[in-house]
Formats: C-alpha cells, sequence, structure tokens
C-alpha cells in the first residue's frame, strides 16, 4: 500500500479501528517508534474498549511496551485535545465509516487498511499470538511504505 497519488505528508496521524484495544494502539506504537521526533500520532476507537493482553504481548517481543495505553474513543479524544490530524488511517470498516463523518467537519485526508481483526480467531495461546502477529506485521509493512518520505523528509 502506497500512499495514494498526490497525497501529502502528514504533521499528525490518527489510527482508528473498533475499540482502540489491539490495531489502533499497534499501529500507533510501530509509527512512534518508527519516526519518533517527524509525526504526531495517536489513536481512537469507534467504541470504549480495554487493551487486548495479546496485544501487549505481540509488541513486547519488538521491544514496544504499550501496557500504558489508555483506548480511547474519538469522542473522548477530540473532547481531550481536538482532532487536529492532517491524515486519519482507518483500520476497520466501522472506524472508516466513522473518519468520513469527521471529515465533514474536520479537515483531514483518510485512508483505509484493511486490518483483519485476530480477536476473532479460535486456537490455542500460539494461534492467537501467531494471529496478532501477522496483524503486526502487516501494519508496520503498511507503516514503513506509507511514510518512508516523511522519515527521511524530516531527519
Amino acid at each position: 500500500m502506497v500512499a495514494p497519488p498526490g497525497a501529502r505528508n502528514p504533521q499528525a496521524v490518527l489510527f482508528a479501528c473498533g475499540f482502540n484495544s489491539v490495531r489502533s494502539p499497534m499501529a500507533e506504537s510501530l509509527l512512534k517508534q518508527m519516526f519518533p521526533h517527524a509525526l504526531y500520532v495517536k489513536s481512537a476507537g469507534v467504541r470504549k474498549g480495554e487493551l487486548d493482553p495479546f496485544a501487549v504481548a505481540v509488541m513486547a517481543e519488538l521491544g514496544q511496551d504499550i501496557s500504558g495505553h489508555k483506548p480511547m474513543t474519538f469522542a473522548e479524544l477530540e473532547d481531550w485535545e481536538g482532532l487536529n490530524f492532517d491524515l486519519i488511517i482507518t483500520l476497520s470498516p466501522e472506524a472508516h465509516h466513522k473518519a468520513l463523518e469527521l471529515t465533514h467537519t474536520v479537515a483531514a485526508d483518510v485512508e483505509y487498511w484493511p486490518t483483519p481483526d485476530p480477536t476473532t480467531l479460535e486456537g490455542s495461546r500460539e494461534q492467537k499470538l501467531g494471529a496478532y502477529r501477522e496483524v503486526c506485521d502487516g501494519l508496520m509493512m503498511r507503516i514503513r511504505r506509507r511514510f518512508a518520505k516523511a522519515g527521511a523528509a524530516n531527519e
């Protein structure tokens, strides 16, 4: 997934999914680690969730600690600090619809990165962790491709 033609390099990025408990906090952490000073990054969900322990475990394997992440909804984020993002990356259909609604009043580009929800997988602990690792790997690949120019421009 390369940035859409004509996509600008954002200054502030919001990752969004259904509950802000797995995919969006993973993506937030990955982008922050890749470009710690280049971009402002946050994440939110359509509804309030609880941070998923499998997401914490998979990110810890990469040396990233998301255990302190507090899941937040779009509304809470807006109340807390406003929705001053120039790019919203949605990871679920529900979040994509919410982001498109917001762009009626917020000047932000929206990109949809369909990302599987690993919480739906049944199986052993190792099988579940494998699904979370796949999601994490997919997000990392997309983030590298999408933000390579932003990192180079700000180094």
